[in-house]
């Protein structure tokens, strides 16, 4: 007799799937008995277009393993789409479990260069092909959970990024757009935990083709870390075993997870009356004592291929 993996009888839908993170994100989940929905709006690193279907491939893969799999493709930052496929995950499966928030490009300039387009792409398919899914899911969520008279369950699993929760020189679009991930994932997470609906993020460093584009081909920064590796934890945020989990960011590389902290008080300084150019200016002393007042060095050494 064949033990009972982690997610049989779940199912999911993961974006940004044809490759990458992605594509090991809907693997994995397939190997511990998912079935999943493979979306994926066929773009390279910038947002150009491309011909073939990596998503069919991934599908392919996952069905001749004995997985049952699905391709959904398109946008997932237009509203409708994301609609469409819970209600295809629904239509072919019965029913919808987890969601993992992939899908991203690069536009990298420093701000002095971005131009409109370049903003607006990256927040879209970041920001909003998060926000997209998510809402579609939480609102299939928020209903079941009415008809059923208690919780019913149910995960996301975000995709932040380092560059989101530091900042990252030539990278403002994508910093903000990754910051504004971290900030969905915490308030999400409070809205749906009535619902027994847990909200996580992973910030992956990977060796895919999104780094190389941005770090340069020798990724020396990324060193070995792969693709699979990050997905064993998203695994595992999928599953029950982290139920009780939820408005947590970790960072994943290699064989290492990190739990990271948002903002928080690092310092406070009071005086009678509140403050003045020149009161502020005597009380920086004390409100910065023993750190630094300019902005600190990035947790690993870039090579940002963003021009000057």
């Amino acid at each position: 007799m064949t033990a009972p993996r982690p997610l049989d009888g779940r199912v999911a839908i993961v974006t940004g799937a044809g490759r990458g993170l992605g594509r090991a994100h809907a693997i994995h989940l397939a190997q511990l008995g998912a079935a999943v929905v493979v979306n994926d709006h066929e773009v390279g690193p910038d947002g150009t277009p491309l011909a073939e279907s990596a998503a069919a491939e991934v599908v392919g893969e996952v069905v001749s393993s004995g997985g049952r799999a699905l391709t959904a493709a398109g946008d997932c930052g237009d509203f409708d789409v994301a609609d469409r496929l819970v209600a295809e995950a629904l239509d072919a499966f019965g029913r919808l479990d987890i969601v993992v928030n992939n899908a991203g490009i690069l536009r990298d300039r420093m701000i002095f260069n971005m131009d409109a387009e370049d903003w607006d792409r990256v927040v879209h398919v970041h920001l909003r092909g998060h926000a997209a899914p998510l809402r579609a899911a939480a609102r299939h969520w928020r209903e079941a959970s009415r008809r059923a008279g208690a919780p019913v369950g149910g995960r996301v699993v975000n995709t932040v990024s380092e560059s989101g929760l530091y900042g990252n020189a030539g990278q403002t679009n994508y910093s903000a757009a990754k910051a504004g991930i971290a900030a969905l994932t915490q308030a999400a997470a409070r809205e749906l935990e009535r619902y027994g609906v847990t909200v996580n993020a992973v910030a992956p460093r990977a060796r895919t083709r999104m780094v190389e584009h941005t770090w340069g081909t020798d990724g020396a920064a990324f060193g070995d870390f792969r693709a699979d590796q990050v997905a064993g934890v998203v695994g595992w945020l999928a599953s029950d075993r982290a139920a009780d989990v939820t408005g947590q960011v970790l960072t994943v590389f290699g064989d290492t997870v990190q739990l990271m902290q948002g903002w928080h008080p690092a310092s406070a300084v009071s005086r009678p009356g509140g403050f003045t150019v020149e009161t502020m200016a005597g009380a920086a002393d004390e409100l910065f004592a023993g750190r630094a007042r300019g902005i600190g060095p990035f947790p690993f050494d870039p090579q940002v291929v963003a021009a000057d």
